[in-house]
Order: structure tokens, then sequence, then C-alpha cells
């Protein structure tokens, strides 16, 4: 039976909301590459163009997606992610009784590896040093925005989020959205971070809005919220001028791997800090900083 256009609507409607912005941002890029392959003008077609082919032309279907992908060479990651936002689509359409059946295509099998590489402590010092001396605007949001990703291990898409209301200078606090969640968590933050923060509040002023802007006319004036490629690119220009190469999520790698430095790698005290939904995940961080491998290899290979 075919869908009707108000139930692929009202089905991705559903499928988007409750979710927070960086979230359904994801999402609507990853049905983006759907709804391209089959050449519909909206998300909303392409829902009811899959929707209407029935369970095994639709399952036909997100097979030959799934070959488009392998064939443009994308990394299986993200070829998964896409196959598993159809399939949720689809799981949901189920649910609320639009079509009887689900989508199976399996996603491909992957090497899991994390990169967990960062500045090293030194190069986050080297950052700090070019910027302790600038008392400039620019100069003072930087730092405060640096303070952040390691003092607190923020991801870059949490600190364009964050807004002036979410600092409580008093308390010490500010209040994050973490990723994939929907309401905000207060974190403490540390005494050089707090200062930071403070000092980036007395020039930035009390206006409500966004806590981070771009600034335009010569540093001197306040723009919109930056955005996480502006962030990148302080962070990639600030790194330039230390000799460091770095990049935001590397600064929160480092500040997760001194965590578990300082912690004798204590994983479970460390999610706390990093947030990981999944305590495994931290378990490639400490591999990568004690490299029990490379030490094994080193046994093994002077034991003959």
């Amino acid at each position: 039976m075919a869908t009707r256009r108000t139930d692929a609507a009202a089905l991705v409607s559903a499928f988007l909301s409750g979710r927070n912005e960086r979230t359904i941002r994801a999402y609507r890029q990853d049905l983006e590459g759907f709804r391209s392959f089959v050449g519909s003008g909206t998300l909303d077609d392409a829902a009811r163009l899959l929707l209407s082919r029935g369970n095994g032309e639709a399952n036909g279907l997100a097979l030959a997606y799934k070959s488009d992908l392998i064939q443009k060479g994308l990394q299986a990651t993200t070829i998964n992610r896409r196959l598993a936002a159809l399939r949720s689509l689809v799981k949901l359409a189920s649910t609320l009784g639009i079509v009887q059946w689900r989508l199976e295509v399996e996603n491909l099998k992957a090497e899991k590896y994390r990169d967990t590489r960062g500045p090293g402590r030194e190069g986050v010092r080297s950052l700090l040093l070019k910027l302790e001396n600038r008392n400039d605007r620019k100069g003072i949001r930087d730092r405060a925005i640096l303070r952040l990703l390691h003092g607190l291990g923020l991801r870059r898409g949490e600190i364009v989020s964050l807004d002036v209301d979410d600092v409580d200078t008093n308390a010490g606090t500010i209040a994050v959205l973490g990723k994939g969640q929907t309401q905000k968590l207060n974190l403490t933050l540390p005494d050089k971070t707090k200062l930071a923060v403070q000092a980036w509040l007395d020039v930035r002023g009390p206006e409500p809005g966004a806590l981070f802007t771009n600034l335009i006319h010569g540093g001197t004036g306040k723009g919109n919220r930056i955005t996480g490629t502006g962030l990148y690119l302080v962070i990639r220009e600030l790194g330039d001028k230390a000799g460091v190469r770095v990049r935001p999520h590397g600064v929160r790698h480092e500040a997760i791997t001194t965590a578990l430095d300082l912690t004798n790698g204590n994983v479970r005290a460390v999610q706390r800090f990093s947030r990981h939904k999944d305590v495994r995940t931290l378990y490639a961080y400490d591999d990568n900083r004690t490299d029990l491998a490379g030490d094994v290899a080193s046994l093994v290979a002077a034991s003959v």
C-alpha cells in the first residue's frame, strides 16, 4: 500500500523531534545522503519513496544505497551511521503502524580504532603561554575557550552551544548540553577555567545570548555565535603561532589522557570527567597512553 505524503512528513517530523540541535543536524545530514541517492526533492519525499516500496524492494534499495556509499570510498563508520539512520527511521514507521516491516541491511564490519593523540601536556602549556599576556578581546575569548577545552574536556559542539545564562560564577558552575543529550548538566569550573571565563564575561558584557561570538570590526565588536568551524580555526591558528599541531578535539584528548595519568588509570573516575557513555572508550585512551603493545613488543624483540 502506498504511503501517503502526510504520513511520511509526520514520520520525519517525529523522527527528528525531542532531540538536541546537534543530533537533529547529524540525522538530517545522514538522511540527506539517501535523499540525494534516490533523487527526491525533500526528506519527506525520500521517506515516502522508501516506505512505499514494501519490505523486499525497500531492503533492496537500501542495499543499493550501501553499495553506492562503498563505491564512493566513504569510511565504514560513515556508511554504518547513514544506514543506522535509515533503519531507525523505518523502525519508527513500524512502531507507528505505517509499515509492518523493518530494514535488515547490515552494517559493514569495521575495525575499531580510536586516535586519542593530543598535543601533549607541553603542547597545551605552549598554547596557554601564547595567550597568557593577551589582554585584547580576542585573546581573552580564546583563552576562555582553551581553558574549557582542556580544563573541563568539553567538546567543540558543547562550547559553541553555550549561552551566557549557562554560567553561574557565584556557584562556580557551567551548564553543558552534552553529546546526544537533551538536558544540560551542571559542571564545576576549575579555578583557572572559572577565572578565564569570568574575564571573558567582563569584556563581553552581561547581555543574554551566545557565550562565545565571532569578533568583528578588528576584534572590537561582537558578531554572531561562533560556529564549530570558527572554533576549529581559532585553535588551529593558535597552534600555528605556538608551533603546535592541534585541533579542538585533540585538546580534549589531551585532557582525558592527563586525567588518566593523574588518577593512575582510574577509568571510572575519568568517565565522570569525560562524560563518555561507554567506559570501554576510555580503555582506548588508557591503552594508547601506556602503549602496552609496544612494551610487550620490546620484550619479545629483546628475547632473541
